[in-house]
């Protein structure tokens, strides 16, 4: 099932814009580095996902895991953090899961993502 861009599913493929930034401390209270394989998703995602509660740090989707897939390239990561400029089914990356599915000198991609857990 591929889901159309703007609402994020938990059960299907997602269907959105992969970027990548350098992270610190993410809204799930992680410091993490360039080199971790992590992720940042659409704020309202995060802000929506059930279970939230307005602290970020014990939001649900926090530590959630997701495999992101671009032209037969995959990466999985973990939710450390809340994109502000991205769309419900757009992931931001940090540039060592970015460089696992493309170059980073691409800055965007077109992929499809979906939860694991």
């Amino acid at each position: 099932m591929l889901v159309a861009r703007g609402s994020a599913s938990e059960s299907g493929t997602n269907d959105g814009r992969g970027t990548f930034f350098y992270p610190g401390l993410g809204a799930c209270g992680v410091t993490n580095s360039n080199d971790d394989l992590i992720v940042a998703v659409g704020h309202d995602l995060f802000d929506t996902f059930p279970g939230a509660n307005g602290n970020s740090n014990d939001n649900p989707i926090c530590k959630k895991s997701i495999t992101a897939n671009f032209e037969g390239k995959s990466v999985t990561v973990k939710v450390t953090d809340r994109c502000v400029g991205c769309n419900s089914t757009d992931l931001d990356f940090s540039p060592a899961a970015f460089a696992k599915l493309a170059d980073l000198n691409l800055g965007e991609i077109g992929m499809t993502w979906s939860f694991d857990d």
